[in-house]
């Protein structure tokens, strides 16, 4: 649950350093009724995710972390990737349960319609021919993925299963999380890795840049839709 003010006459939600508090945003991150805006702009960031994270993996160039991991999976089962992206969802948040974290709204439904909008839209993106458009479709995938992340982020109604399982590490061991997340992604990189998922210079570039993405989007949210314009949450 996350504390609210009264600022200029609007309320104020908390939601994390970095994250602006938007028109759509819950006050409530567990709630089981959310307002429609927010579901809807909920969904449309978790599609355009789903989306980016295809058009990356149709580029045939390698894909992000978690992603590897699912890839290798699939191979390894013969599962669609969509369906081994739902089961690594699926599986990670068993890993909540000892940690004691509580999934929302937005926790579900990131495990559904990532997963379904990978293999809904695979079909219709074909392959990459050569190195150029692997490339366009590797840095436009991870921004698909910027936006994605900045809209779901801020509606507030629970982490991903990943984002939440890191976080609940952190707390549990006292690790920065810097250190949780880099340790949690490299291993399941490898994992993947060795299982023959799709590790290659496309990974690199998406480590490089997600970050960078994430950030330039929440910004240019705070700024056409946050209660506070231009200033973004710091505590």
């Amino acid at each position: 649950m996350v504390g609210s003010q009264l600022m200029n006459g609007e309320p104020q939600l908390k939601l994390g350093k970095d994250v602006p508090v938007t028109w759509w945003s819950s006050n409530e991150t567990l709630t089981m009724t959310p307002e429609p805006p927010t579901v809807l702009i909920l969904l449309i960031g978790l599609f355009l995710f789903g989306l980016g994270d295809a058009v990356i993996i149709s580029a045939k160039w390698g894909v992000a972390p978690w992603t590897v991991l699912a890839d290798g999976i699939a191979q390894r089962l013969d599962l669609t990737i969509g369906v081994a992206t739902f089961l690594v969802s699926i599986a990670v948040l068993f890993l909540w349960i000892p940690l004691r974290e509580r999934p929302g709204i937005g926790t579900l439904l990131n495990i559904i319609i990532i997963a379904g909008t990978i293999d809904l839209a695979l079909p219709y993106l074909g392959e990459s021919q050569n190195p150029t458009n692997s490339i366009f479709r590797v840095l436009s995938g991870t921004a698909l993925i910027g936006v994605g992340s900045a809209l779901y982020l801020t509606c507030n109604l629970g982490p991903g299963p990943r984002d939440g399982w890191m976080t609940g590490m952190h707390r549990a061991t006292g690790y920065p999380i810097g250190i949780v997340r880099g340790t949690i992604e490299v291993s399941v990189l490898l994992a993947g890795w060795l299982l023959g998922g799709d590790l290659w210079y496309g990974t690199m570039i998406f480590a490089v840049f997600i970050g960078p993405a994430v950030a330039i989007f929440l910004r240019i949210t705070s700024k056409i839709a946050s209660y506070q314009g231009p200033e973004m949450n710091t505590g």
